[in-house]
């Protein structure tokens, strides 16, 4: 039988263990919500290299508004805030919702300068430009999804038989990271309409932070460099008529730049760590760039005739639309199991 003092030792022991869980475990979704940035999702943050020859470069959120005009079905929306801001951009929704494209004041077949973004200096920084938006959604339990989300004017679209297709003003990228009480477990990249899970483990990383690759002219970004076909997205077979093409030309810092965010799954919110970024954007639930231009636009070509070979497409959706409460760590997909890879494949 133990001693009285080995007994004491175990139950202090206990005790201490005990107290300590249960001070970290909290008591409300408020509560685990975090008045500062978590330190760990700036210390894992991903390094993205951007390709030697992209010549469109991370761009400001908050510019695109300034070269960009409402519209739905080609038409200028009635009743828009004039100017558009970071801090009004949701007042759309009332006004088209989803329907509403935000659309060139150029012609973008000229390839108007601020189409071109902000090159990062020798650190990475895109100086006078916020380019990023990181988005911390605490799942509770010690479990935090990291959004690290990416913006270019422009998405200039690969070469398919000689032509460029899938041209579209606005871009958003992401990775996300999935935490484990501070720790990183998986990280996801996203490429076209889906992307590919791996372990933190996995990946290529410079120090404790993960790299991402942005793939030229069409910023998909993936674990590693080289060729990928991405016919059938998420798969990357090994030939194919559709391909992104990655390379180490600029280190990009997406966090040097970045708005920083909290996510309450409960009520849809966002909330600005600093107290004083603007948050109405992130609601906003229309296209970032122009609608799809019609056959009758000179400026569009199709291969063949086929609407999937489009010259020009409909800008995206932008961080509201990209599963900031997932359950799995891959962007949901129907018929389509989410697997996290513990070595990197192509």
């Amino acid at each position: 039988m133990p001693s009285l003092s080995t007994q004491f030792v175990g139950i202090l022991v206990w005790t201490l263990t005990y107290s300590q869980s249960v001070l970290a475990m909290p008591t409300s979704f408020e509560k685990r919500q975090s008045e500062t940035v978590p330190p760990y999702v700036l210390s894992y943050a991903p390094k993205v290299w951007l390709h030697p020859q992209d010549q469109s470069f991370p761009s400001d959120i908050g510019a695109q508004l300034v070269h960009t005009k409402p519209e739905v079905n080609f038409k200028v929306v009635d009743g828009a805030p004039d100017p558009l801001t970071l801090d009004n951009l949701a007042s759309l929704n009332a006004l088209g919702g989803s329907n509403v494209y935000l659309t060139s004041v150029d012609d973008v077949s000229k390839n108007p300068a601020w189409l071109k973004g902000v090159k990062p200096d020798g650190n990475g920084k895109t100086n006078g430009a916020t380019t990023a938006a990181v988005i911390v959604n605490d799942r509770g339990s010690g479990n935090v999804d990291a959004y690290y989300m990416y913006f270019y004017a422009n998405n200039p679209g690969p070469i398919v038989l000689g032509q460029e297709v899938g041209k579209h003003v606005g871009d958003w990228e992401h990775n996300m990271i999935r935490f484990k009480q501070g720790v990183p477990q998986a990280i996801w990249y996203s490429q076209h309409s889906y992307g590919q899970a791996f372990t933190y483990a996995a990946v290529e990383k410079q120090g404790q932070r993960p790299v991402a690759y942005s793939a030229k002219n069409t910023h998909a970004t993936y674990a590693t460099t080289g060729t990928h076909d991405y016919t059938i997205p998420g798969v990357n077979i090994p030939v194919g008529p559709l391909k992104d093409y990655c390379d180490q030309g600029i280190l990009w810092d997406p966090v040097a730049s970045a708005y920083f965010y909290s996510y309450s799954a409960a009520s849809n919110t966002f909330k600005a760590y600093d107290g004083t970024s603007p948050t109405s954007w992130l609601d906003f639930l229309g296209k970032w760039g122009d609608q799809e231009y019609p056959d009758s636009d000179p400026r569009q070509k199709k291969i063949f005739g086929i609407d999937a070979t489009a010259k020009y497409t409909s800008g995206p959706t932008g961080p509201q639309d990209k599963s900031l409460n997932r359950r799995d760590v891959c962007l949901p997909k129907e018929n389509r199991a989410c697997f996290v890879s513990p070595f990197i494949r192509p």
